[in-house]
């Protein structure tokens, strides 16, 4: 696993160092509370307001679920800060960018007051003379106390280091 360093940063490695890690899981990140509180404003944010996320009462009253439930895109959402406290950096990369998913689902519903936390197996790690630098990570979210995963996907995030660097 990655560890913190005495500065507070993430682990960074050389592009050689993560290419050795394909097939490796190289992080678990920390757990993050789902609240209704977080879930409302998502939905303000997304004006997303559709009563199981929203209705404590009427979810309970109009469906089989027992509680309102977090948006699937609010679990996506929470992937960046789950990748920042255990995917490790690329040593020289001055940027990264998120470039999307080749392929993701969500498998089951995030209650709310319910704890998620994801987990990073480096795939495939790909670097060109430009300097840009693509990863496709294996990930899925857990749901404390739950078998079954609330998201699988695979996830492709691009960093840019210097050419001369690369």
């Amino acid at each position: 696993m990655n560890k913190i360093n005495n500065e507070g940063a993430l682990t960074r490695n050389t592009y050689s160092e993560l290419k050795n890690k394909v097939g490796e899981k190289v992080g678990a990140s920390e757990w993050f509370n789902v609240d209704q509180s977080m879930i409302d404003q998502f939905a303000h944010l997304t004006q997303d307001h559709f009563f199981i996320h929203v209705d404590p009462k009427r979810v309970v009253k109009e469906t089989p679920l027992n509680s309102t439930i977090a948006h699937g895109f609010l679990s996506v959402s929470m992937l960046s800060a789950m990748s920042y406290s255990c995917v490790p950096g690329i040593i020289d990369a001055h940027f990264g960018l998120n470039y999307g998913f080749n392929r993701m689902r969500f498998v089951s519903p995030v209650p709310v007051n319910s704890r998620i936390r994801g987990h990073f197996t480096l795939k495939k790690i790909d670097k060109k003379e430009t300097g840009e630098i693509t990863m496709v990570y294996d990930v899925f979210v857990e749901l404390e106390n739950q078998e079954k995963p609330v998201i699988v996907a695979e996830w492709i995030i691009k960093a840019y280091v210097k050419p001369e660097a690369a």
